[in-house]
């Protein structure tokens, strides 16, 4: 195999132990940017979500396609070694883990209550997405957001784009749903004393 020793061939892909670690990193910023600049969610959002990830998988297509074809195109699939069952589980626990943390660094009960420590929700909300990188590209390529994964496959459109494409629909909202129930449930049942 040609590479360095930390390189691995999966089949078309070639994967490499240091691209984890970048890619963590770029979708942590850039939540943690995102999150200041977004508002409320819609269905008009969702549907703006889906289209601009379709146009942000044009353009990489564009700008680097031969790294483009080579990867795959960006498209999640479970990966070689993985059952589907272990990619729907990543995708549940890693979409859990993120928008649990969006709950909880956004609840207005906590920050109530925690008044006295500064929320500065972007930080826990990017880190959060950077730790489920890290746990879930080797398993999935890390989709928790149907729109990226709807774009990357629609654009790519070949190979396996499509065989576990479901995975990246379930996966997340199941993990967005028993995030959501946890928190409502159990969270925000807890009862506080206010400062006043």
């Amino acid at each position: 195999m040609e590479g360095k020793e930390e390189d691995v061939n999966l089949g078309a892909n070639k994967y490499s132990e240091r691209q984890p670690l970048g890619i963590a990193w770029s979708f942590g910023g850039m939540i943690f940017a995102l999150v200041y600049c977004t508002a409320g969610i819609s269905v008009w959002y969702m549907v703006m979500q889906c289209l601009g990830a379709i146009c942000g998988a044009g353009v990489v297509k564009g700008f680097q396609t031969s790294e483009y074809q080579l990867l795959g195109g960006g498209a999640n699939v479970v990966a070689p070694g993985y059952t589907k069952g272990s990619g729907l589980g990543a995708e549940i626990i890693g979409t859990f883990v993120l928008v649990y943390t969006v709950f909880s660094a956004t609840d207005a009960k906590r920050n109530a209550r925690d008044s006295h420590v500064p929320v500065l929700a972007p930080l826990p909300i990017g880190f959060a997405v950077f730790l489920v990188h890290l746990a879930t590209i080797p398993i999935t390529g890390t989709g928790i957001n149907p729109a990226r994964s709807l774009g990357a496959a629609i654009i790519y459109n070949k190979g396996h784009a499509w065989d576990d494409h479901w995975v990246f629909w379930v996966g997340p909202f199941i993990g967005a749903a028993l995030a959501a129930l946890y928190h409502v449930v159990v969270i925000r049942a807890i009862p506080f004393k206010s400062k006043s």
